[in-house]
């Protein structure tokens, strides 16, 4: 399990509350709440007001501390760099913290090792924890262990100390030592005894006693009382591994399968599916198991992943066609989810190999804006260079491929082979020079690549000396896997001289297929024949059409297809078969929508369209619509307020702005004018989805109606809480939560009159936004709040919390 930070929000309190000013309570309160983001907020604005010194120390930690608590260590280290607190142990102290959540374990260590150190520092045993936290993320697992042996003699870290010293020994295949660790460990809580339990099934593991470590973790499973979430994945896992070293997945998969169905919106399912499908790929008999039913179920992001890894399930079931079906609906409708780049990545590579280019891009693109990482993105640029590679882009492909070389290590040497090959076939002499340079010391293989696209690249210009380099290629390289291309371009060259040597060309080909041949070489032979068959004298017509139609089935997405069908339409001609000529001229038409068949075809099809409301006929019906909205005066006011929302509900919002600014500038009562003053608000919301500027716009509309000091709780919690709205919309999803949050904390104030309908949207807005962002603490924290308010919602929201805290293992906290 990964390392862990290592002191409590109350307990860094307690630590600064010596500079702490009665002003910075209602700062600093949702921090002790659990709701750091909200901290963040407050903090900063009490920071914007110029406190005194003392003051500003103090907010300054606590705003790091809550940086970090908020999953913002980058922004905690900028603001621990201000001169009033860069020096103080505290300051230290979160610089640690906060570099350990980056992962940057060197730079952290330092200073946990300066505080572990000194014994007069608060922070001493804090620091000796995370000393070894940080020794055993670099690796250095014997330092790690002398660092948890020294804090284990601290009794508020006896226990995680034996644990995590028991798992590195479980590492090191120490199986007795590990034991010992546990058997010193003092486990009290429900939390600890859960651990202990694990880490006593994987000794048992090592020791080879399956059916007593199949025992314990599946108590764990069963029980999940007390489990943090993490405990109960390592669990899961745990059994997955050991199933499938013994050869028995079918088992293995039934733990995962449970989790999967009563949680399907739990962040770790894309590891959790990943790991389910190493089980299923294991399995003797294939099948769909589950995935089939969840792929169908709304569920996110289960549905999502279950859709990935069910067109894995149908392409090893060789359901190809199917699998590519499932990846279409997949694009067309998935969550934001990075590990999902991954299946974008495979549908691209999919498309790719059925030479279905554009619809490869396009996977390529969703694949990109899931931005899954690093990797993920290396992935991205070498495939895309491929898909350029195969669309005869060759200029292209190089710079992709370079780009590639440049930034990946461990797709650089066939990154660099690939830039050769396209810079040859792009003419680009200098490119190729400077890959070639690169590429000196590859291997023979890779040379025999090179030699072997020169030679292509040569053939594919007819040049003289083409036939010479094909054949040194397989003098040199005899046992090369592609050989069977070399042959088959030798038949090309052969085909295409003047006269053609036909029966040369035909030997090739038979090189060619006892190789055996690539797919490439396959699909090029099959279509050389057709054209071999139809030159002969006489022309085999007979044959011709037997081959052509069985390419035509084997190879529908070909590049060449519409070539030979083209060629298999005017032999069907020939011999007065118009029946069968036109029904390929159809299929040509079909499938090339560009060229001059299919003109006249796409002119009638277009012309219908627009008889039955296509997109002619749309844009006609939408010009009638300006016309009549331009009229006004057919329609009769009875209120100009209810006239407005006529209009929006007709979607014209100009017009109703129109009929609110009347009000507001008119002589309206003040009830009137806030009903406008909201609707005006309203109004500019909507208009935000086509210009973002409205949502700015309608906030500032917003704020006015909550500032006016004679509105009620109902108008000013609503403001409020469609403002909130738009800064969510604007992507400011702190200030929308500190918005929300607002609400929530004037609601439950005994001078406060009850508002309970934008009270609790507000409240379960503010919930939402930090499950989003998978912080269940703080989202629990609101939800307390909202139970206890008494209001229409309190038992949903006590229900949610209930279920918050079953799902993601809050008990312990």
């Amino acid at each position: 399990m990964r390392p862990r930070l290592c002191i409590s929000c109350c307990a860094f309190l307690a630590l600064v509350r010596q500079f702490c000013a009665a002003d910075l309570t209602s700062a600093t309160q949702p921090l002790i709440d659990g709701v750091p983001q909200v901290a963040v907020v407050r903090l900063r604005a009490f920071l914007e007001q110029h406190p005194a010194e003392e003051e500003k120390r103090a907010a300054i930690l606590k705003l790091a501390q809550a940086l970090t608590a908020a999953d913002q260590p980058n922004e905690s280290l900028s603001m621990l760099d201000d001169s009033s607190v860069r020096d103080l142990p505290a300051a230290n102290f979160l610089r640690g913290q906060s570099l350990a959540a980056l992962s940057r374990w060197d730079e952290a260590l330092p200073f946990y090792e300066k505080l572990a150190d000194d014994p007069k520092s608060p922070f001493q045993a804090e620091a000796i924890l995370g000393r070894a936290e940080t020794l055993r993320a670099l690796g250095r697992i014997d330092d790690a262990l002398q660092a948890y042996n020294l804090i284990a003699r601290d009794p508020q870290w006896n226990v995680r100390a034996h644990f995590r010293a028991a798992e590195l020994l479980l590492a090191k295949n120490d199986t007795l030592a590990a034991a010992r660790e546990l058997n010193s460990s003092e486990a009290k809580s429900a939390g600890d005894r859960k651990e202990l339990r694990y880490l006593r099934g994987c000794v048992e593991m090592q020791f080879g006693n399956k059916k007593r470590a199949t025992t314990l973790f599946a108590s764990i499973l069963k029980s999940p009382q007390g489990a943090t979430h993490s405990l109960l994945l390592a669990t899961l896992f745990a059994i997955a591994d050991m199933h499938l070293r013994a050869n028995t997945p079918d088992a293995g998969d039934d733990f995962l399968e449970e989790f999967t169905e009563r949680h399907p919106d739990d962040s770790n399912l894309p590891a959790i599916f990943a790991k389910l499908d190493q089980l299923y790929a294991a399995e003797r008999r294939q099948g769909r198991h589950d995935l089939g039913r969840w792929a169908h179920d709304p569920a996110q992001p289960r549905r999502a992943l279950a859709q990935w890894y069910l067109a894995r399930a149908e392409l090893r079931l060789r359901r190809r066609d199917i699998a590519l079906q499932i990846f279409d609906e997949l694009r067309a409708q998935h969550p934001a989810i990075p590990e999902l780049a991954g299946a974008f990545l495979e549908n691209a590579q999919l498309l790719l190999e059925d030479h279905r280019f554009e619809a490869a891009t396009a996977a390529l693109e969703v694949a990109r804006s899931l931005h899954g990482g690093r990797e993920v993105e290396e992935r991205i640029g070498f495939l895309a260079g491929r898909l350029d590679y195969a669309a005869g882009n060759f200029e292209v492909a190089a710079m992709d491929f370079q780009r590639v070389a440049l930034i990946s290590k461990k797709h650089s040497s066939a990154a660099l082979l690939n830039e050769s090959f396209a810079a040859l076939r792009a003419g680009d002499g200098a490119q190729l020079a400077a890959a070639n340079e690169q590429l000196k010391e590859a291997d023979a293989a890779t040379r025999g690549e090179v030699g072997l696209e020169q030679a292509l690249a040569q053939a594919g210009h007819s040049e003289k000396n083409a036939p010479d380099l094909l054949r040194n290629f397989i003098t040199n390289f005899p046992k090369h896997p592609r050989i069977s291309e070399a042959w088959v371009a030798l038949a090309e060259l052969a085909f295409h001289a003047s006269p053609p040597r036909l029966d040369e060309a035909r030997q090739d080909l038979k090189h060619a297929a006892e190789s055996p041949p690539t797919a490439a070489a396959q699909e090029r032979s099959e279509y050389l024949a057709i054209w071999i068959e139809e030159a002969a004298v006489p022309p085999n017509e007979t044959k011709v059409i037997d081959i052509a139609n069985e390419f035509l089935q084997k190879y529908a997405d070909s590049s060449v297809a519409n070539d030979v069908r083209l060629k298999l339409a005017e032999i069907y001609y020939r011999r007065q078969d118009f029946a069968s000529a036109q029904t390929q001229f159809t299929l040509l038409a079909q499938q090339n929508p560009n060229g001059p068949l299919a003109e006249k075809a796409q002119f009638f099809s277009a012309q219908s369209a627009r008889q039955s409301m296509a997109v002619g006929g749309l844009e006609r019906a939408l010009t009638l619509f300006d016309e009549v909205v331009k009229k006004n005066g057919e329609l009769k006011w009875a209120a100009r307020n209810e006239q407005a929302v006529i209009e929006r509900k007709l979607a014209k919002n100009a017009d109703a702005m129109t009929l609110y600014e009347e009000v507001l500038k008119g002589d309206a009562k003040n009830p009137e004018k806030r009903e406008a003053l909201c609707g005006k608000g309203d109004i500019l919301y909507e208009l935000g989805a086509s210009n973002s500027e409205n949502y700015k716009r309608a906030a500032e509309v917003y704020e006015q109606l909550a500032k006016q000091s004679e509105v009620g709780s109902h108008w000013h919690n609503q403001a409020l809480c469609k403002k909130g709205m738009c800064q969510e919309k604007l992507n400011q999803p702190t200030e929308a939560l500190a918005t929300f949050y607002q609400i929530v904390e004037d609601g439950g104030r005994p001078d406060k009159r009850r508002e309970f309908f934008w009270f609790y949207k507000a409240g379960f807005n503010a919930a939402r936004l930090l499950e989003e962002k998978s912080s269940w603490q703080p989202a629990a924290a609101i939800y307390q709040k909202l139970s206890f308010a008494g209001g229409p919602r309190s038992d949903e929201a006590k229900t949610r919390l209930k279920q918050l805290r079953l799902e993601h293992y809050l008990w312990e906290q």
